[in-house]
């Protein structure tokens, strides 16, 4: 896996990740935040308008994202790994893009504090086009650096080998 990508933060190559905030309006702020990096081919990665099947952010506390590098893999995907939190709830999203040509499964894992953990698992298409997956929200207990996520990209069903592993950073 090499560690340049076109998916996720700016400035999040290599092994260090990007901790920044999304205001109320779903819109990246600071210098380190989370927002779409160019990509080569002129199409533009990641999310311009809302996610189907998402509510909008509305007004309300900003989003604190603390997100792992982007990654690449040399079967064509492309994928970074965050957690977001927001107010007292905490969830994970990964951004990524299957240039595959095959449908795949994400399996995007949020882990907390306690041993706690939530799973979900999203069908990825067979287009070369940005999308994310995310947990569903829960509440936040304790510290939210405690929490850490995982993306795992395969074939769907479980069928043939893993392809990616995206995860956020870790507590330090």
């Amino acid at each position: 896996m090499g560690s340049k990508s076109s998916v996720g933060a700016s400035g999040s190559k290599g092994a260090a990740g990007s901790v920044g905030s999304v205001g109320a309006d779903g819109r990246a702020a600071g210098s380190g935040a989370l927002r779409p990096a160019p990509r080569a081919d002129g199409k533009a990665p990641g999310a311009g308008g809302p996610v189907p099947g998402r509510p909008v952010p509305g007004p309300g506390p900003s989003a604190a994202v603390r997100c792992g590098p982007g990654l690449s893999s040399p079967d064509g995907i492309e994928a970074q790994t965050c957690v977001v939190t927001r107010g007292a709830e905490t969830w994970a999203r990964t951004y990524y893009r299957n240039a595959t040509g095959e449908a795949l499964d994400a399996v995007l894992s949020l882990m907390g504090p306690d041993d706690r953990s939530v799973r979900m698992t999203c069908a990825v298409r067979a287009e070369d086009e940005p999308g994310t997956c995310e947990t569903p929200r829960e509440p936040t207990r304790g510290d939210p650096a405690a929490y850490t996520a995982v993306a795992e990209f395969a074939e769907r069903g479980g069928r043939g080998p893993l392809l990616l592993r995206s995860g956020s950073n870790s507590p330090e």
